[in-house]
C-alpha cells in the first residue's frame, strides 16, 4: 500500500516535468533571429518530438528506478517481517507441545541465515528424533542434521547463548554413533559451549542444568570408560556427584520446576548420595510434572520406578 501511495505523488510531478512552460518557443526558431532559422518546419518539429521522446524514456526509466528501490525495500521489510512471524510461530508450536508441526514447519526454512531459526530447527530436529514412532535410521539421520543446522546458527551468530547451547547438545548426540573415543574425546569442548552460553545468558536455566549432567556422566563414568579418557588427555575430564548436585540446584533457583529431567537428575542425585528422603522428594515432583512432550513422559516413567526401588529399601 505504501508503495502505491508514493508512486502517486511521484506521477504529478513527472508530468510536470514532461509539460512544457506556457508560452515557451522552440530553441534555434525565435522571431529575433539566430543560426538555427534555416531549419524547416518539419525538422523543427522532428527535433521537439525526439527531445520530448528523450524526456519521457528519462522520466520512465526514472520511474522505473524509484519503483525499483520502493519494491526492493518493501521486500527486505517483508522478509524481516516472515522471519519474526516464523519465530513467533515456532515458540508457539513449542511451548504446545506440537513437535512434528514444528519441525515441519521450520524445516521449510533449512536454507535460512538466521541464526534463531537455525538454532530452533536443529532443535526441534533433535527432538523428532527422541520420539518413540522415530526409526533407528531416521533418528541418526536426525542427529546429523540437528548437528548441521546447530553449526551453522553458531558461525551466523557467536554471541548467541541458544546457539552455544544447541550446538554442544548436538556435539554430544553425534557422539553417540561416533564411538565412546569421540563421545569423551568431545567432552570439554561441550563444556565449554554451555559454560558460553551461560556467560551470555546467565537466566538460561537449561544450561546450567546441562553442565550438571555433564559432571554427573564422569561422576559415574565406568573403569574402562575413564582409561580411555586417561589416553585420549593428560589430564581426563572428571567430577562428582557434589558437583552435578551443585548445577541442578543452582538451575532450580534461577528457574523453579522450569524442566522435568532436571527434577528426575535432582531425585537420581540425591539417590548417589544416599539421601534418600530428598531423593524421594525430587523423583516425586518428577513423576507428578505435566508431561507436555515425550521427554516428559519417559521422566515420569524412570521416575515412577525410581521412586519404588526407593520404597523397596525402606
Amino acid at each position: 500500500m505504501a508503495l502505491v501511495v508514493r508512486l502517486r505523488r511521484l506521477l504529478p510531478s513527472l508530468r510536470t516535468r514532461l509539460r512544457a512552460p506556457a508560452g515557451a518557443e522552440v530553441a534555434g526558431c525565435g522571431r529575433r533571429g539566430s543560426p538555427r532559422l534555416w531549419l524547416g518546419g518539419s525538422e523543427i518539429l522532428g527535433n521537439a518530438v525526439v527531445f520530448k521522446r528523450g524526456l519521457i524514456i528519462t522520466a520512465l526509466s526514472y520511474l522505473g528506478f524509484e519503483t525499483y528501490q520502493l519494491i526492493s525495500q518493501s521486500a527486505v521489510v517483508h522478509a524481516e517481517v516472515n522471519v519474526e512471524e516464523i519465530l513467533e510461530q515456532a515458540d508457539y508450536l513449542y511451548g504446545s507441545g506440537e513437535t512434528e508441526k514444528l519441525y515441519h514447519l521450520l524445516a521449510q526454512y533449512k536454507q535460512s541465515e538466521d541464526a534463531e531459526l537455525l538454532w530452533r530447527l536443529a532443535r526441534a530436529s533433535r527432538d523428532i528424533s527422541q520420539l518413540n514412532t522415530t526409526s533407528a535410521e531416521d533418528k541418526k539421520r536426525l542427529v546429523y542434521e540437528a548437528f548441521a543446522y546447530a553449526k551453522k546458527a553458531l558461525e551466523k551468530n557467536e554471541s548467541s547463548s541458544a546457539a552455544h547451547k544447541w550446538y554442544a547438545i548436538c556435539i554430544s548426540d553425534v557422539g553417540d554413533y561416533e564411538g565412546i573415543k569421540v563421545k569423551i574425546g568431545n567432552a570439554f569442548l561441550i563444556k565449554e559451549h554451555f559454560e558460553k552460553a551461560i556467560e551470555l545468558n546467565p537466566k538460561d536455566a537449561t544450561s546450567v542444568h546441562l553442565i550438571g549432567v555433564w559432571c554427573y556422566s564422569f561422576a559415574e563414568l565406568p573403569w574402562y570408560q575413564r582409561n580411555i579418557a586417561k589416553v585420549l588427555f593428560a589430564t581426563p575430564p572428571t567430577s562428582t556427584y557434589e558437583e552435578a548436585l551443585k548445577y541442578f540446584q543452582m538451575a532450580e533457583q534461577v528457574h523453579p520446576n522450569f524442566y522435568s529431567k532436571n527434577l528426575l537428575f535432582l531425585g537420581k542425585t540425591y539417590l548417589k548420595l544416599n539421601n534418600k528422603k530428598l531423593a524421594a522428594f525430587w523423583l516425586l515432583k518428577a513423576k507428578d510434572y505435566p508431561a507436555h512432550t515425550e521427554e516428559d513422559k519417559q521422566v515420569q516413567k524412570e521416575a515412577a520406578q525410581l521412586l519404588k526401588s526407593v520404597g523397596d529399601k525402606n
